[in-house]
């Protein structure tokens, strides 16, 4: 073991979650040595006493490999003059350094530590600037004492910095009395953490915080599901098995989350609804809001009727259901358009598009993701934004992990007609935002395949609007001759109709290959992506988009990544890539966003790299390619499909996944020139209809089906939707008192 005294010159490289840290030490003869190790804290120019073992890195050189840290004070003037100057002291620049060494020579230090006031006396430092360093010094102090202390109960470091953040010096009373608070005050320290932190705090299994704290937990983890309720029959067994604990004793526990307004219980004969508080209130207001923009708007009936004759003559040639669909977006402030597949909902959008602009109104179009929002814009003419665009998202620096908005009741949206595409898509939240910025009086347009599958979020907005009959809806059923004359649609159609579908490939857009090996078809994948495909569709690889139901085995989305990767950008001489985890980031690689980030700053550049947009905010299911990898600033650059580009320092890479394969629900709302879908096995819970429907829907030219053909047919049998408890349907009918 040896040996080294010196200060932090500089942080090359910190992991925030575990502490692994690679630093430059310099002792106090100006010689500089490369460390690595877990420190729990520490910071750019403190001195410090550092025990390990010398290694040699094939790169690197020799290096320090650390074991053991203990902050020290510096030995002598020049390097408590160095330690002073490293930025270790925010305010304390080179000159001022050399100045309070000058004053104070060998007892800078302890003056620093016991006598921080005593700086005033320095020309340059004044009595408040004195105070202010005193407290930089207490505080690293104290952060460095909670860091050390929070580390005993096995919480990262990027967590501990947090919680310290959040409580100060009262973290150590609030994990002794209530570690639970954590759960509900901090994202990221959900009910598992803090419940390991209870037990090592020496909580009882029956303590009251614990089973409040676990019945919200359940119900959080519900909306992780879609829920945004669950009843209480449900609830309650579920917690008390996730607990540990006899059901009898979590009766009380949601009573008093009751009274504390944390929940609330819905009564439903012996059963209740029980929801957590803000999804409750955001159900109930997005009903209500929904309510006060459906009101009859007055329209010239002539002027309508000669439009729709026009319309029906000319180039549009629009049927009686996209003339009464254009008739109720006209005549009323709020309207559902739904249908599948080759039914006319674009030409609907484009007639409805064309009467408000010919009445001089303002139209606003948008979509939930930038892939949507684009192929809405290239549909249309028009421009297209995402909802989270249009309704102007900022930071939120309060709250790094919520949305703020721009766009609200104070400042609603200036315009006369809102067109919202892919509503399936939305979320009850996101929902709630929305009709926060369109002021009564605004015409709202939403579109969408019910049948689609949910939104991620929790919610199931679109399909409770139309099942609830308060709202005018027009459906539409007809598939139109051009459409007609593809197997993509009418099998779509007959999918979602419960109909069996030819598999003998007689079909010029859909395929299907049987094969009965999890390793051929990863085997057929590679050849159709890499090789049949493109010149087939007339399309690159990268854009011919491999679907799937799972994440794991063979045939998931984790492992057909790293085939596809190894295949399509494979390493190369002058190619950057960066290991994550268990991935490699590569240049040129194709990346998918897969959590919502509203504070990731974006850019738009012309083709003169001139700046023409940026903007905040870069959310689930976001696409795009790696264009630099920087190893030197540790970030690396992707570019996204509708044109922002955004960098992602390496310590936020959990935030993006390799994009070759994706899951079916990461496909919503999206549209490829190629899709291969591979089925073999798998549960019921994961095969079922509406997902084949949704899979087979994303796909433009052609899709190719690989695995096995009673697969596909067990699916089109299983019509089992994934059920949520919601209530917007229920709100809507008290409010429209049916």
């Amino acid at each position: 073991m040896e040996e080294r005294t010196g200060y932090i010159e500089s942080i090359r490289f910190r992991n925030e979650e575990n502490g692994y840290t690679i630093l430059t030490l310099v002792d106090e003869y100006g010689d500089e040595l490369i460390c690595c190790g877990t420190f729990p804290y520490i910071h750019q120019g403190e001195y410090a006493l550092l025990e390990g073992e010398m290694v040699v890195h094939p790169v690197y050189g020799e290096q320090m490999k650390v074991v053991r840290y203990t902050p020290a004070a510096p030995k002598n003037k020049l390097v408590m003059e160095r330690y002073l100057s490293s930025g270790a002291i925010k305010g304390i620049g080179r000159a001022l350094a050399a100045r309070i060494v000058k004053k104070f020579g060998e007892d800078t230090y302890e003056i620093l530590e016991d006598q921080p006031e005593r700086l005033a006396e320095v020309k340059g430092i004044s009595e408040q600037k004195a105070r202010d360093i005193a407290a930089q010094l207490l505080e690293q102090q104290e952060m460095r004492s909670a860091m050390l202390y929070l580390q005993q109960f096995g919480i990262s470091l990027n967590l501990s910095a947090k919680i310290y953040q959040k409580y100060g010096n009262n973290v150590y009373k609030i994990l002794q009395e209530n570690p639970y608070r954590l759960a509900e005050d901090i994202t990221g320290v959900g009910f598992k953490i803090a419940d390991e932190i209870a037990r090592k705090a020496g909580v009882a299994p029956e303590d009251a915080f614990r089973l409040e704290s676990g019945l919200l937990y359940v119900l959080q983890q519900a909306a992780g599901e879609g829920h945004l309720y669950l009843p209480s029959s449900l609830l309650l067994p579920r917690a008390a098995d996730m607990l540990g604990v006899e059901e009898s004793l979590m009766s009380k526990p949601l009573m008093d989350l009751s009274i504390a307004r944390k929940i609330i219980c819905r009564a439903r004969g012996e059963d209740a609804q029980v929801y957590l508080a803000s999804a409750y209130y955001t159900e109930l207001q997005t009903a209500t809001l929904l309510r006060q923009l459906d009101r009859p708007v007055s329209v010239d009936p002539d002027r309508l009727e000669a439009y729709l004759e026009k319309g029906r003559l000319g180039e549009m040639e629009l049927d009686e259901l996209q003339c009464q669909a254009i008739r109720q977006a006209a005549s009323n402030g709020l309207m559902v358009l739904t249908g599948g597949p080759g039914t006319g909902k674009t030409t609907t959008i484009n007639g409805m598009i064309s009467y408000f602009a010919g009445e001089k109104l303002d139209i606003l179009l948008a979509a939930p993701t930038g892939r949507a929002a684009k192929r809405m814009a290239e549909a249309t003419g028009y421009e297209a934004r995402t909802i989270h665009r249009m309704l102007e998202l900022a930071g939120n620096p309060e709250d790094p992990d919520s949305q703020a908005f721009g766009r609200d009741q104070d400042t609603p949206l200036e315009a006369d007609v809102v067109i919202i595409d892919e509503m399936s898509m939305v979320d009850i939240y996101l929902m709630n935002a929305l009709l926060k910025a369109i002021a009564p009086g605004t015409r709202l347009i939403l579109v969408g395949d019910v049948d689609q599958l949910p939104s991620v979020g929790p919610g199931c907005v679109l399909r409770d609007v139309i099942d609830s009959g308060c709202v005018p809806v027009v459906r539409l059923t007809k598939i139109f001759r051009q459409a007609a004359q593809s197997d993509i649609v009418v099998n779509a159609h007959r999918i979602n109709g419960g109909q069996p579908i030819a598999l003998d490939n007689k079909s010029r857009d859909f395929f299907f290959l049987e094969r009965n090996s999890a390793q051929v078809i990863e085997e057929g994948i590679v050849y159709l992506v890499r090789s049949k495909l493109p010149p087939y569709v007339k399309a690159r690889p990268f854009d011919i988009q491999v679907i799937t139901p799972m994440r794991k085995g063979l045939l998931g989305v984790e492992n057909l990544n790293r085939v596809l990767q190894q295949h399509l950008n494979p390493p190369a001489p002058g190619k950057e890539e960066h290991p994550f985890r268990e991935v490699v980031f590569r240049e040129g690689d194709k990346v998918m966003q897969v959590r919502n980030n509203y504070q990731l700053e974006w850019e738009v550049r012309n083709e003169f790299d001139i700046l023409a947009d940026s903007g905040v905010g870069v959310f689930n299911g976001d696409m795009g390619v790696i264009r630099r990898v920087d190893p030197v600033g540790e970030e690396l650059t992707v570019a996204f499909d509708d044109g922002r580009t955004a960098r992602y320092p390496f310590r936020m890479l959990e935030e993006l996944e390799l994009a070759y394969a994706i899951t079916i629900h990461k496909s919503q709302g999206s549209e490829y020139p190629a899709v291969v879908l591979p089925l073999l096995s798998g549960p019921s819970m994961l095969f079922y209809r509406n997902l084949l429907y949704t899979a087979v829907t994303r796909a433009r030219k052609c899709i190719t089906i690989i695995g096995s053909s009673r697969t596909v047919e067990r699916m089109i049998e299983n019509g089992n939707r994934q059920a949520r408890y919601t209530g917007l349907k229920e709100q809507l009918k008290k409010l429209y008192e049916i």
